[in-house]
């Protein structure tokens, strides 16, 4: 199986400041020249920062450990310690940070750009100038600089898609994203050959008043999924922040029957349509993700007996909305465009 970098687990450390310095002056004709301790430099920052231009958590695969610098030591003079550098961990947007022991959410970077400091560094020690007083002209205290903090985290991507593409393996939601989008995933003629989320990008309107909609296409679900059967219940959380769903059925007759015979052999039912058991599915996994909008829609329409499908479809669900397409001959393409642009408009 291709590898898909969506997790993560690192540890994290800030720098611990530098300490202050106990020194004095000793220059010709200057005998008591008093105390001159430079205070220790601060430690370095943890700093997570989005970048748009990463996808996948590749580059943590093999790099855990993560530390900033530490504060230098003061010196004498009066001259302090440098502040330690700070330690940058680039996230692609999406990323969100838990704690791997309770699962707490700790952060969620969602879509926008920009840096957040995770963990401060610790501040240096002061050194022995700051105890001068009336009483007390030669002092031979200074302070040790702060420790810095430690952290475990999980770091878990959520992709960022407008539209998440939702079915059963071979039902057509590969091809789709290659007909609408830019992106271009791997086809075959059968079940399973997505094997990690593709991202394409859909765009709507004249090159003056275009818009761009993102469309997730995630591995092939199959009925257990919820309690860990197949590949597609690893990849539902990246369809989590999804404005809106589309379930996409395959209309064929072969695949209607393979579902009918599945059905009998697993509950002793038999008809049961695949937008029942994908529904249910998703709303194992999550009730959220249920009360996103969504369309149905019926995949393979220039297939014998696909149109007569689609009619049972929309009699079986007269509340949703069902449309039919066919990538290969682009009937419903046009339409589908249409609703998916009323789907993810902000309310």
């Amino acid at each position: 199986m291709e590898k898909f970098a969506d997790e993560a687990l690192i540890e994290v450390s800030s720098g611990s400041g530098g300490n202050g310095c106990v020194a004095f002056r000793r220059e010709k004709f200057v005998p008591l020249g008093g105390p001159s301790g430079g205070d220790g430099g601060r430690g370095g920052d943890v700093v997570f920062e989005v970048r748009r231009n990463l996808r996948t958590l590749a580059h943590l695969r093999y790099v855990h450990s993560f530390k900033a610098e530490n504060g230098r030591d003061g010196s004498g003079r009066e001259r302090n310690g440098r502040n330690g550098g700070d330690i940058t961990i680039p996230l692609p947007p999406g990323t969100v940070l838990k704690d791997p022991a309770t699962g707490e959410l700790l952060r969620d970077f969602g879509a926008g750009e920009g840096t957040f400091v995770f963990l401060k560094g610790g501040s240096g020690g002061w050194g022995n100038v700051h105890f001068k007083s009336s009483v007390n002209q030669a002092p031979r205290r200074a302070l040790p600089g702060k420790p810095g903090e430690y952290r475990k985290l999980k770091v878990e991507l959520r992709i960022m898609a407008d539209v998440g593409l939702v079915g059963f393996p071979n039902a057509g939601k590969s091809s789709l994203l290659d007909k609408f989008t830019n992106a271009r995933p791997k086809i075959a003629p059968y079940p399973f050959t997505t094997k990690i989320p593709n991202l394409g990008v859909l765009t709507l309107g004249s090159s003056r008043d275009s818009r761009d909609i993102v469309i997730a296409d995630i591995p092939g679900l199959i009925e257990g999924a919820a309690g860990g059967a197949g590949l597609g219940i690893r990849f539902l959380k990246h369809i989590s922040r999804a404005a809106a769903l589309v379930f996409l059925i395959d209309l064929s007759e072969p695949f209607a029957q393979s579902i009918q015979s599945a059905q009998s052999e697993q509950s002793g039912q038999s008809g049961t349509d695949a937008f029942e058991v994908l529904y249910r599915e998703l709303e194992s996994f999550s009730p959220e993700l249920v009360k996103k909008k969504r369309l149905i829609c019926g995949s393979k329409l220039d297939l014998e007996g696909s149109t007569a499908a689609l009619e049972r479809l929309k009699e079986k669900y007269p509340g949703e909305k069902v449309l039919g397409i066919s990538v290969f001959s682009g009937a419903g393409l046009r339409e589908l465009a249409a609703e998916l642009a009323l789907l993810t408009e902000a309310e």
